[in-house]
């Protein structure tokens, strides 16, 4: 008796079904089909604890050093370098979320170093850098979160794989989280309390400068003439009644000095704020000031009304030192001076056909002047090739306010 064969031709077995069947497939194993951004995360929460025991211990170190050494000349310095690095830290720390955690961060500003500000005023600025000072608290606090983030990862990564999405994007939260109120730039407002605490150390500078010329000038100029003066007219009074005549020509010499000293009183009161720039303006002012120099002056002033007092007084004395050095220094033949507004914006040139060479660097007056400007929101630039001419533009806002807008001038740039 002979047995059949099934119809299909198929072979008995523990598989002979399956391998008969050629359109069916045996079940793959599930695979890691984890998307781009999950891969990135999973790779920041990893990395987070080499990185974060680097930083912890450099910042811990340098804190440490630094605030004990405070009390000598070294320490100071060194907490200033110190928060220099805590900067390239921060740096660091946000090109790998920009990079990982997708976060849109922009890099804050750099410090300000104002023209001509010496080597205490520019550690004193890096001692108040709050970007530095946040960068050194990030990395401090990062490192217990960082042993906490990596161990949560790798033991997600080999046990509980199929909810590592999950666990990775509520972890990364709390680092851009971090990133967020830690790193991310309050610009704006860091920079300008930055700048207006600067421009407070230069005006009191520039305030302290002035009063020791006023005084000075009182003490070597006007006081002499006076003192001189009483004396003559005390041997004048002694010699009234024994020599009349030597008395009179001591009282026609004691009048000759006071007309002196009282030109050098108007003089000097001219310095502190001209009379005639408080009754007619700047165009008034300048060209009676332009007519007192000792090269050739055309004033143009387009001025439709007159800006503040405090910035009509800064242009004056702006105008005045440059034409100082107009004719102290230039060589020049002739000069121009061209003053317009432009917005908000009051806008001067000074023009010369000198010799040029004329530079703010090395703390010369130009730097000063530049300083000053700076000051109250405004700009001062020097175009000056070797050989000449010289121009020299000069930017202020038309009425001073704190956080004014920026300036518009670009270097080289001449009103037609």
């Amino acid at each position: 008796m002979t047995s059949s064969s099934p119809a299909d031709g198929s072979h008995g077995g523990p598989d002979g079904g399956a391998r008969g069947r050629g359109d069916e497939r045996l079940p793959r194993p599930a695979a890691f089909a984890f998307s781009a951004q999950t891969w990135k995360e999973i790779a920041h929460l990893l990395v987070n604890l080499p990185v974060g025991i680097a930083c912890f211990v450099f910042t811990l170190i340098w804190l440490a050093v630094g605030l004990g050494l405070s009390i000598t000349v070294v320490g100071l310095p060194l907490l200033a370098v110190g928060l220099g690095c805590s900067r390239f830290v921060g740096r660091f720390e946000r090109w790998r979320a920009r990079g990982l955690l997708a976060v849109r961060i922009d890099e804050p500003s750099p410090l300000p170093h104002p023209p001509g500000s010496g080597v205490l005023s520019r550690l004193w600025t890096r001692l108040r850098d709050p970007v530095g000072w946040r960068a050194a608290l990030y990395a401090l606090v990062r490192l217990p979160w960082s042993v906490i983030t990596f161990a949560i990862t790798l033991t997600s990564l080999f046990v509980a794989w199929p909810v590592l999405p999950w666990i990775a994007r509520g972890l990364t939260h709390v680092d851009r989280a971090m990133v967020r109120g830690l790193l991310y730039p309050s610009d704006e407002l860091e920079r300008r309390i930055a700048e207006l605490e600067s421009d407070r150390g230069t005006v009191v500078d520039t305030a302290a400068a002035d009063l020791r010329r006023i005084e000075r000038d009182l003490h070597d100029g006007a006081q002499a003439r006076l003192v001189a003066l009483a004396m003559g007219l005390g041997l004048a009074k002694e010699k009234l009644e024994e020599d009349p005549e030597a008395a009179a020509r001591m009282v026609d010499e004691a009048h000759g000095e006071v007309k002196l000293a009282l030109q050098e009183l108007r003089d000097l009161a001219r310095g502190i704020h001209p009379a005639i720039l408080t009754d007619r303006g700047l165009g008034p002012a300048l060209s009676a000031l332009a007519a007192r120099c000792t090269v050739p002056v055309r004033v143009a002033a387009e001025l439709p009304e007159r800006p503040a007092p405090a910035i009509e007084g800064i242009a004056y004395f702006t105008v005045s030192e440059l034409l100082q050095n107009i004719s102290k220094h230039s060589g020049a033949r002739t000069a121009e001076v061209e003053l317009w507004r432009a917005d908000h914006r009051l806008l001067i040139q000074v023009r010369d056909d000198g010799r040029g060479g004329a530079t703010t660097d090395g703390g010369t007056g130009l730097a000063g002047l530049a300083e000053r400007l700076g000051s109250v929101d405004g700009l001062f630039v020097v175009d000056s090739p070797s050989g000449g001419p010289t121009t020299v533009t000069a930017e202020l806002p038309w009425h001073h306010r704190a956080g004014s807008a920026g300036a518009a001038v670009v270097k080289g740039r001449r009103r037609r």
